[in-house]
């Protein structure tokens, strides 16, 4: 066995964070059959547009139908009672390009970590990360003030700017519409797209990996 996974997240989805925390929680149970993940910053703006897709809200059944399946994936992902932002949607450049700098200069499991801060402080502690201060609020849970100045600098550098441009336009090429999408190579070189938090189960089956699928369980008192 063996592959890897490419999972292109953008910190406003909600459901990037669900399948952020699963890969996360499994990642052990992947290297063992020599799986490899990686996280890449995106701008899910731009892949919006790039892909002529629109946010869930702006149409009012999908948004509507979301409160329910937003309730039902923090329940089985085990996520906090996290809430939609009042300042919802935000430009996420900033935090973005942030994390594509963190990516570069970091160790992975500092990355990974910062990474995951931004959805709990967007969503959980509902700051506003679009800005600076917020921004460099959150980071310094996972660094010091010289490396967050550092990082916020860099993001906003032409650079990385143009980084964040190329890991967006990576995975509009590799067919992407939305956050979290993903691109897996299994071991026979196979590449597939899966897109969002629920399709794990086929993620797998593409890999090669052994899994229990879900089973309706009968009523022991008929």
């Amino acid at each position: 066995m063996g592959g890897k996974i490419d999972c292109y997240l953008d910190c406003v989805s909600p459901y990037s964070y669900f399948a952020l925390l699963y890969l996360l929680k499994n990642r052990a149970a992947l290297r063992s059959h020599s799986v490899d993940i990686e996280f890449i910053p995106v701008f899910l703006g731009g892949i919006n547009v790039g892909s002529g897709n629109k946010p869930p809200w702006t149409l009012p059944a999908k948004g509507k139908y979301g409160i329910y399946d937003n309730a039902r994936a923090r329940k089985y992902f085990g996520v906090p009672d996290i809430k939609t932002p009042s300042f919802f949607p935000i430009l996420s450049l900033l935090p973005q390009r942030s994390m594509v700098y963190v990516k570069r200069h970091f160790p992975q499991p500092k990355y990974e970590s910062a990474f995951t801060e931004l959805w709990i402080a967007m969503w959980e502690q509902q700051l506003d990360l679009s800005k600076p201060d917020l921004l460099s609020q959150a980071l310094e849970r996972h660094f010091s003030p010289e490396q967050v100045k550092e990082i916020i600098t860099g993001a906003n550098s032409q650079e990385y700017k143009q980084k964040l441009l190329d890991n967006t336009q990576e995975a509009l090429d590799r067919g992407a519409f939305g956050c979290p999408w993903f691109w897996v190579r299994n071991e026979k070189g196979e590449e597939e797209p899966f897109f969002g938090s629920d399709r794990f189960h086929f993620m797998w089956e593409f890999l090669g990996l052994p899994w229990s699928d879900l089973a309706l369980q009968y009523n022991s008192k008929i």
